[in-house]
């Protein structure tokens, strides 16, 4: 499986897309045409049902989250993309560091 890239999440099936766009942008206080946008700008990839109707999980709810966060920050979306993507450059970085430190070739 890929690595996710940046402002995207591991997936283990669409039993953990939970929430409709409706309520993702009820529940994180931002309008759905602004989480299409960030979807468009490659921010965030929901699942989508077989008809194409997108459904959030908990994860992208946190994404949304810290994009609201990074936006009231002063950052424009370009600089929220390029965070998002080094904290997932980071954080494999980070799961890498650990699988050598745990398995030593010496």
């Amino acid at each position: 499986m890929a690595e996710p890239g940046p402002g995207q999440t591991p997936r283990q099936g669409a039993a953990q897309a939970l929430y409709a766009i409706s309520v993702a942008a009820r529940l994180t206080g931002t309008g759905q045409q602004n989480i299409r946008l960030y979807e468009t700008r490659g921010l965030l990839t929901p699942v989508r049902t077989a008809g194409g109707t997108r459904q959030y999980s908990d994860a992208d709810i946190a994404v949304l989250l810290h994009i609201g966060e990074l936006l009231e920050q002063g950052l424009n979306l370009a600089g929220v993309a390029k965070v998002l993507e080094l904290e997932a450059a980071n954080a494999r970085l980070y799961r890498a560091l650990r699988r050598a430190r745990s398995h030593p070739d010496a």
